[in-house]
């Protein structure tokens, strides 16, 4: 991992970056998607066979059999991890459900706010070369604390243990598809998969993309897609700081990890520390290495021109190790905050309860992680009695003839 000047032409750089890879991906998820609004199952079966190498004829659902039989095989060392975190993750998410309530905004004028759940969601489950249970977890259990009636879970090439997290949940709608074509047969559905009203959860870049381009028939939670990571600190353990580096980088080789510091020294330390657990990780391919190599430390003339950046760059994943000088009180947009030098990122990857589905490519400006609001529907009731509407009535018939809206203030002129 290089050692960079944080400049203006170097920030302009990466935010570029990100851009341009999204343009690309939406032509090809722009395709993907027409083909299967037009030729349906068969198209989703040709592309997962392409992308994939899985050939979709024996059956495009998996079978409560199988799951069974999965999760049996599965050791009671995984499932005993998979409930703790699941219990976490349950605790949070009943802690974010929104709540009804009423409020008497003057007499006779009653405001109350209903809770409804979505009727039917599609949770996407990554599946590339990790077949990320943790995902299942993260974007199933918020949709049930929700009250969500049907769930459907779309993953290429799940594993026995994202199976075995199914059957924990009670899950048993889950399809072998992954990509694009996915998010296009929830969306619009086909003649195997039934439409859902919203999609859930991350995926590459295509996957992303095409989230972005069904958006305008189907809702979707947020852009969530090649994972990012920071840290800032210009002190600290370098070992640890490196492993958290290198924990995102895992990822995918579009994942992106940096640090930012404003210390060279630092910088250095971190550089070698990076170096050194990269040969203790024979496991990691080239792919992911390229991907450490596709990051940076970038050394920032100050603390303060350092949160400018982060706020603009709006990281999807942020670690402070070291909050000192009240550096979280300068972060305005950032999808998640690891505070302190315990708080090991792959803790919010998996068990410590807050959603790992968090927004990428910026858009941490714009909004946080996923939470069990986004499973809901929250109604405004109004309701008027007799004294609310003479007291309401005139200011409204004045207001609707200030804009040239007579059949308004005649809506309220026939009841007086």
């Amino acid at each position: 991992m290089r050692i960079v000047k944080l400049t203006k032409n170097v920030e302009r750089a990466l935010l570029r970056g990100r851009r341009e890879r999204d343009e690309k991906a939406h032509r090809v998820a722009a395709r993907i998607i027409a083909d299967v609004r037009k030729r349906g199952d068969a198209a989703v079966r040709e592309w997962t066979k392409k992308f994939e190498g899985v050939d979709l004829r024996a059956g495009m659902w998996i079978s409560s059999r199988e799951i069974e039989k999965a999760a049996n095989g599965v050791g009671k060392e995984t499932r005993v991890a998979m409930e703790h975190a699941a219990r976490n993750i349950r605790v949070v998410a009943e802690r974010q459900l929104p709540q009804g309530w009423t409020l008497e905004v003057e007499p006779g004028v009653q405001i109350s706010q209903v809770v409804r759940p979505i009727e039917a969601v599609g949770c996407y489950v990554p599946g590339g070369r990790f077949s990320l249970l943790s995902t299942l977890l993260m974007t199933v259990i918020p949709a049930q604390v929700a009250g969500v009636k049907r769930i459907v879970v779309v993953s290429p090439k799940p594993n026995a243990e994202l199976l075995a997290a199914a059957e924990m949940l009670g899950i048993t709608g889950i399809a072998r598809i992954g990509g694009a074509q996915a998010i296009a047969a929830v969306a619009y559905g086909s003649k195997r998969i039934a439409a859902v009203d919203k999609i859930f959860g991350p995926g590459n870049r295509f996957v992303t993309a095409a989230k972005q381009l069904v958006s305008g028939d189907c809702a979707i939670d947020l852009p969530a897609g090649p994972t990012e990571a920071i840290v800032l600190a210009d002190d600290g353990d370098p070992a640890w700081i490196a492993a958290d580096l290198l924990a995102q980088a895992e990822h995918a080789p579009d994942a992106g990890s940096f640090l930012v510091t404003t210390s060279r020294d630092f910088a250095v330390r971190v550089q070698v520390e990076i170096r050194e657990q990269l040969r203790a990780l024979p496991k990691m391919n080239p792919a992911q290495q390229s991907s450490v190599r596709s990051g940076a430390i970038l050394l920032a003339s100050s603390i303060e021109a350092a949160c400018e950046f982060l706020n603009r760059f709006a990281p999807e994943h942020l670690s402070l190790p070291q909050d000192t000088g009240g550096l979280l009180a300068r972060i305005h947009a950032s999808g998640t905050v690891f505070l302190g030098p315990w708080s090991a990122q792959p803790f919010g990857d998996y068990a410590s309860g807050s959603n790992h589905v968090l927004p990428t490519a910026g858009w941490a400006r714009a909004r946080g992680g996923l939470s069990t609001a986004d499973f809901v529907k929250c109604i405004s009731v109004q309701h008027m009695s007799e004294k609310g509407f003479e007291r309401l009535a005139q200011d409204v018939q004045i207001l609707a003839r200030a804009e040239g809206l007579l059949a308004h203030a005649n809506a309220i002129e026939v009841r007086r």
